[in-house]
């Protein structure tokens, strides 16, 4: 999640388990410490397939935040024993907080739907259980006012009961949004079987800032996909569009390694366009119809019209992703289904004439 709300959820866990011990620093110490594990933004990697797929990667793995943790704990329990040995220091609560502080960072990250690879180096799929936007305040706002008083008012018995009643809050409002997605997953699921629709994998993922109105995908036998939007309060079925993955066009980007890496990286949920003279792969799990977060052009048409691999490239989003009038649309959608989102308007607004015309440019 953003950088904030990691941060926050580091103190509120170090201050609970060490608050006692080391006061008011112990918030800042795990507010810093819980921010360790997104140091590897600062690695630039030569394209942005690499930089997105590598992201959430080792600084992210249970097993290396686990090893750090050992460390930090023998070394802070050493300084503890031979500088301060009045604090009261113990290697088992030293590595307990500092274990929750670093491990819970990839965990959060990983109840959103970007990927996080938790059990690197084993090439499982990165994990994305699409609990929670990657900001949202409900999860947010309660730790953070939480870490307020205990940084004004000391680490009292008063602020660690309002550390632990906000991390129960946090932790019971991610339970929340997993049977959010559970329930329109299943909803769309039944449309889909009362229409005779053959379905292959059916996700949902939370739109912008809460986790009451969903996108839900669903790939079918034959290549296409659906896009539908669905409410915890709909009454009716949920409105859906259409659309093609275009996967003939993935045959020329076969064998390489990028390509096969984002497939991994995404769980294989990828539509392929050809626009002018440039094959363009977009990760269909994130943003909205006619703006999809992240888009790499792939391949370009020689003279001849074959398609030849190139280093990828970031593609224009399309469409302005979230602008006023698509936030307040969205949003009056959680409690009223009608009228229903514009998602074919949506949807056409993807590759217009000048987002093509302007990437031709910057590309020259």
């Amino acid at each position: 999640m953003d950088s904030i709300t990691q941060a926050v959820l580091g103190a509120a866990l170090q201050g609970t388990v060490l608050g006692r011990i080391q006061g008011r620093r112990a918030l800042a110490y795990g507010a810093a410490l819980g921010s360790v594990p997104d140091l590897d933004v600062i690695i630039r990697y030569a394209d942005p397939v690499s930089q997105m797929t590598y992201h959430r990667g080792f600084s992210h793995s249970i097993f290396v935040l686990t090893g750090l943790a050992l460390l930090l704990a023998w070394l802070v329990n050493w300084l503890g024993r031979t500088r301060w040995p009045d604090k009261g220091y113990t290697f088992t609560r030293l590595f307990l907080a500092f274990w929750l502080v670093l491990v819970t960072h990839p965990i959060l990250d990983s109840f959103t739907v970007y990927g996080t690879q938790l059990f690197w180096p084993l090439q499982v799929t990165p994990l994305s259980w699409a609990a929670v936007f990657i900001i949202d305040p409900v999860y947010t706002v309660p730790l953070l006012i939480a870490v307020a008083y205990a940084a004004v008012r000391g680490v009292c018995a008063k602020a660690l009961r309002g550390l632990s009643l906000a991390l129960l809050f946090s932790t019971a409002y991610l339970g929340f949004g997993l049977a959010g997605r559970i329930l329109v997953e299943q909803r769309l699921q039944a449309a889909l079987d009362q229409q005779g629709i053959a379905t292959r994998e059916v996700r949902a993922v939370p739109i912008a800032f809460n986790s009451l109105v969903w996108r839900v995908l669903a790939k079918t036998p034959d290549g296409d996909y659906y896009e539908a939007i669905s409410s915890v309060f709909d009454r009716e079925p949920a409105e859906m569009l259409h659309l093609p993955r275009h996967l003939d066009a993935a045959r020329a980007l076969a064998g390489n390694p990028l390509h096969e890496r984002l497939r991994w990286f995404t769980d294989d949920w990828l539509r392929y366009d050809e626009v002018g003279d440039a094959l363009v792969v977009t990760d269909l799990r994130m943003g909205l119809p006619g703006s999809y977060t992240f888009r790499f052009a792939m391949a370009q048409r020689d003279p001849q019209g074959h398609w030849v691999a190139q280093t990828p490239t970031a593609w224009p989003r399309g469409g302005g992703l979230f602008n006023g009038q698509d936030m307040l649309l969205i949003w009056q959608r959680i409690f009223d289904q009608q009228p229903p989102l514009p998602l074919a308007t949506w949807a056409a607004r993807q590759d217009q004439p000048g987002l093509v015309r302007s990437h031709a440019k910057q590309g020259r």
